[in-house]
């Protein structure tokens, strides 16, 4: 049994706060989800998390012009420095403040960083040199009253504006200008949230919170001085004394303010925006949930939508300006708009409230969750998303399952009810109640389908149900609190076992006559279940920390393992105590069985996950994976911090700060009395979410397994996505060696070298090198393995190459050699086969405009002919 699964992504949250971005090219957009950044690339209909993680929630992230430099600041001004295209960190930067904003220079040289009521600008590391202090301050600059929100650079990369809450903005050279002082751009009533420049840089639009949106242009030499331009007269350049610098026009033009724009919406505030240049384009998210689009200078408004319920956080226009994003930080939601078709490109949402149980379908390609907002949803392990959410229940669901042939999904809730969805025609096709009300707290679901038990939480009873008429059959008592967890026996003999509260687990023979049950005693509360593959076994966790094996058939006690140390996790803020000592979460909560029932995964209210080899009877621990080492969450930490505590005593993350929260909606406290979403107790002034793991479950293909974590649904993976198979390479495998094979024609042979190294600059060299002829040979002897790589690689060649017919026939020839491999696994390669349609379709609407043109020309010099003829036959008649 492998132990080496390494994190691999993060599917149930698509965003919590900060801001949201887009690659240079446009396909993909970055969104941070805690502590960590997520990539939704909306080309290939995929995403992934970087394996990397902030000390704290991340509130700003910047990327390089070329895409080779990620930046990502957390809430205390932590930085990491990330190499992004291979996902590793470089280097760690404490920039001492919280950061509102951070920008990259468009050349790429400088960064851009609000400090404060400072900003501070720094010079680009190297993403390729290993320096002992890769940032290198080049100035900070000074002049705000307040703190400064936003930044952007003008296009030349001298001079960039900034917005601060002081209700101005203000214009800085990046190098000192003789006779230049900052010039201020006052007037607004609010605080200013976004300053811009036009494409040409001779136009700044400034927008304020309070909805209003100024239009500054240079000022006519004779109009009145009366201005909010506080700059004295820059000294032309025929003086001789300004440097050279000063051919920057916007640093030595007199701004003034040419026209004032309101969006006069009541009771709403802006509370984000944004500024594509090249298409003159202002968007704006209110406070409301709806965004606006704006065309400027003229301030003609092209689109007003709703898009959410709570107030939009984050704003990005990707660089063709077609696409819109958004992020919504209350509800978790990220969303892409395509504006000019008016269509959603990307519309996702995590659970609002903690995701509480999952199940992987038998073919481990889905992944169903259940949370406290009373969703069930439907994940694609595949791309990352979310395709269909069930929003039928009205309480928090407490399990999710799935029937065997994986079509049916069933899910308890604390409503009562338990009902079962059809995943073929995504409807709610069976709703199971008991006789009385009662809240189900586990499900299970019988190897066969046919038959589906909740157990309840408060009359300590076991439901039976007929999935295909929808009639309660049985209703076994017996249990004397509340039944904690069910599971069938796999080996189909009709066994059911239960474990309560009660300090028992029951196994029932449901189906026989004899309606034998037969109880094991534990030594404490029982907490999960989890039966070994072959029915043979099972395991069932307590309150103190045990996990205890049972054979079923003898009817005895086989092992035990103490997990107590093993689970425990970190200190939080309000412990009296040390970690150590602290019993709280000392326990598993969740626990499942390996295919092959070697290994037993458990996981709790701890900020681990444990791996158990439970081979004849050993219980040896494997391995421990950590889910999270965000510090903003509770329980991360093993000691106190001493520099948090105040003099008075206090912990400074117990203190509650929404007072000092800008917008009226977050200083309010709508928290109701006793309520464990908002504050537990009274006393308690601030609620932080606690690391913890509520469900673990195994991929079924044994390849992964995956935990429903307050950071969300979190995968972890055998680490088989490296970008080369180390075992196909030997010493030899160079470059050169590939060229050298290259030269002796064996084209087959240098291909696969060249896929092996995947260098794609040496691929793109030995695939034009292929003759025209040999196309359909080479294509019908690839190795299947290598078959999807090219395929990729041709459509991507057909988007930018001339060699149009070539392609076409590696296609052609691709998929009259490969067609049903290709069929047989559409699921698996459907990104692939989207790209090659759409660079198809795009060869096929470049010719045919070409067609048409020729075609336009030919009959224009047809015409031209038939003219001079006709001319000709005139004058020698004449």
């Amino acid at each position: 049994m492998k132990a080496n699964y390494k994190f691999s992504n993060v599917c149930g949250t698509v965003y919590r706060q900060g801001n949201v971005l887009f690659t240079p090219d446009g396909n993909s957009l970055l969104s941070p989800v805690g502590n960590r950044v997520s990539v939704f690339d909306l080309l290939n209909n995929k995403s992934y998390t970087l394996p990397v993680e902030n000390r704290k929630n991340i509130a700003a992230i910047a990327l390089s012009p070329d895409s080779n430099v990620l930046i990502t600041v957390d809430e205390d001004g932590r930085a990491l420095l990330i190499n992004f295209r291979r996902g590793i960190v470089l280097h760690h930067f404490n920039f001492q403040k919280p950061v509102k904003d951070i920008q990259f220079s468009p050349d790429g040289k400088y960064i851009a960083v609000t400090h404060d009521s400072h900003v501070q600008v720094w010079h680009t590391p190297n993403h390729l040199a290993r320096e002992f202090a890769p940032f290198n301050l080049h100035r900070t600059y000074t002049g705000h009253h307040d703190e400064v929100l936003s930044i952007r650079w003008s296009p030349d990369s001298k001079c960039f504006l900034t917005t601060s809450r002081d209700m101005t903005a203000r214009l800085f050279t990046l190098d000192p200008l003789e006779g230049f002082r900052p010039k201020t751009f006052a007037g607004h009533r609010d605080t200013v949230l976004g300053a811009y420049f036009s494409a040409n840089g001779q136009t700044i639009y400034t927008v304020s919170r309070d909805g209003a949106v100024f239009t500054w242009k240079a000022k006519v030499m004779d109009q009145d001085m009366d201005t909010d331009d506080e700059s004295p007269p820059v000294p032309s350049t025929s003086n001789g004394k300004v440097q050279r610098g000063s051919t920057n026009a916007i640093a030595t033009t007199r701004w003034g303010v040419h026209e004032r724009h309101y969006f006069n919406l009541a009771n709403t505030k802006v509370v984000c925006t944004t500024f594509h240049p090249t298409s003159n384009l202002l968007v704006v998210g209110f406070s409301t949930g709806v965004f606006g689009l704006w065309e400027m200078p003229a301030f003609t408004n092209l689109h007003t939508l709703s898009i959410s319920q709570e107030k939009i956080s984050s704003v990005a226009v990707n660089p063709s300006g077609e696409w819109l994003a958004f992020g919504a930080r209350k509800l978790g939601q990220l969303l892409v708009w395509e504006w000019q078709s008016e269509s959603y490109i990307l519309k996702q949402q995590g659970h609002y409230f903690d995701m509480n149980t999952l199940a992987y379908t038998p073919d481990g390609q889905t992944i169903a969750t259940g949370g406290d907002d009373g969703k069930v949803k439907v994940w694609s392990v595949h791309t990352g998303f979310c395709f269909v959410t069930f929003s039928e229940h009205s309480a928090p669901i407490s399990e999710v399952a799935f029937a065997k042939n994986g079509q049916v999904l069933f899910s308890a809730s604390l409503d009562g009810t338990v009902r079962a969805f059809d995943l073929v025609r995504y409807r709610n096709f069976r709703t199971f109640t008991s006789p009385k009300p009662a809240q189900f707290s586990c499900l299970a679901v019988d190897p066969s389908g046919e038959v589906v038990a909740a157990g309840s939480s408060d009359s300590f009873e076991v439901f039976l149900w007929s999935v295909q008429t929808g009639t309660l059959l049985d209703i076994l008592t017996g249990h004397e609190g509340p039944v904690s967890a069910l599971a069938f026996s796999p080996a189909g003999d009709s066994q059911l076992a239960s474990a309560s509260w009660d300090r028992t687990v029951r196994v029932w023979s449901v189906f026989g006559r004899s309606r034998a049950v037969e109880p094991f005693t534990l030594n404490s509360d029982a907490l999960a279940l989890a039966f070994r593959p072959d029915g043979k076994e099972f395991a069932a966790s307590t309150l103190d920390g045990q996990v205890m094996f049972f054979d079923v058939k003898e009817g005895k006690q086989t092992n035990v393992i103490e997990g107590r140390k093993d689970v425990a996790g970190g200190r939080k803020a309000d412990d009296r105590m040390a970690a150590a000592n602290s019993s709280s979460g000392k326990a598993f909560t969740s626990l499942a069985y390996t295919a092959d029932g070697s290994c037993l995964l458990a996981g709790g209210n701890s900020k681990y996950v444990v791996l158990y080899d439970v081979r004849g009877g050993e219980g040896v621990m494997m391995k421990r994976f950590q889910i999270s080492q965000n510090l903003s969450l509770d329980g991360t930490e093993e000691f106190l911090d001493s520099r948090k505590i105040n003099s008075a005593g206090i912990n400074t993350d117990l203190i509650d700060d929404r007072g000092d929260a800008s917008d009226l909606e977050d200083r309010m406290d709508t928290t109701l009395p006793g309520a464990t979403r908002g504050a537990g107790d009274m006393s308690v002034r601030k609620y932080r979410q606690e690391a913890r793991t509520k469900c673990v479950r195994f991929s079924p293909t044994g390849r992964a397994w995956a935990g429903a974590s307050t950071e969300g649904l979190i995968i972890y993976s055998l680490d088989d996505t490296v970008t080369f198979d180390p075992f196909d390479l030997t010493i030899d495998l160079t470059p050169q060696a590939v060229l050298s094979v290259l030269g002796e024609k064996e084209f087959l042979k240098a291909l696969v070298l060249a896929f092996r190294l995947n260098e794609r600059p040496l691929i793109q060299r030995v695939y034009e090198a292929v003759p025209r002829g040999d196309v359909r040979l080479l294509a019908r002897q690839m190795p299947v393995v290598y078959v999807p790589q090219l395929l990729r690689f041709v459509a991507e060649h057909l988007d930018r190459s001339p060699h149009l017919e070539f392609d076409l026939l590696w296609v052609q020839a691709l998929m009259m050699a490969h067609g049903r491999y290709l069929k047989d696994r559409s699921g698996e390669h459907a990104a692939i086969l989207r790209t090659v349609q759409k660079s198809l379709g795009n060869v096929e609407e470049s010719i045919s405009k070409l067609c048409d043109e020729n075609s336009s020309t030919m009959n224009f010099l047809l015409d031209q002919m038939r003219l001079t003829k006709r001319k000709d036959d005139v004058m020698l008649e004449s």
